[in-house]
């Protein structure tokens, strides 16, 4: 596929709103918990894999579904809004601080409830 400049501006409105989304559930979550564990990477990582799943399972059935309306949704706003990469770093910090329990629960918790996630937004998405 031959990028074009509405993908382009998608993409990054998508992005845009996908970066505030998670900067803003990530406050509100860190003042929520007000705990070490990054409970707000991990709400985040199973939201945006489950919106990430059910968008793919209901645009599969949607030969009409406007190429663009990927971009914004799935590239855009999930690709900004997911947080791995984030999680990856919180997990490796936790371990730096010798709390092995709680970053060995972040990578348990994590990857469990993010595939549970996918499944589910998968069957949901493919009955809407």
């Amino acid at each position: 596929m031959k990028p074009s400049f509405e993908g382009v501006l998608l993409v990054g409105l998508g992005g845009f709103v996908g970066a505030n989304a998670r900067y803003l559930l990530n406050l509100w979550m860190s003042n929520w918990a007000g705990s070490a564990f990054p409970w707000g990477t991990l709400l985040i990582n199973v939201t945006g894999s489950f919106a990430l799943a059910l968008f793919i399972a209901w645009a599969a059935n949607r030969t009409t579904l406007i190429p663009e309306l990927r971009f914004l949704f799935a590239t855009g706003f999930c690709g900004a809004y997911t947080t791995f990469s984030t999680y990856a770093n919180e997990t490796i910090a936790l371990f730096r601080d010798q709390q092995w329990l709680a970053g060995l629960s972040n990578i348990l918790v994590t990857n469990a409830l993010c595939f549970v996630a996918v499944l589910l937004g998968l069957l949901l998405g493919s009955r809407l």
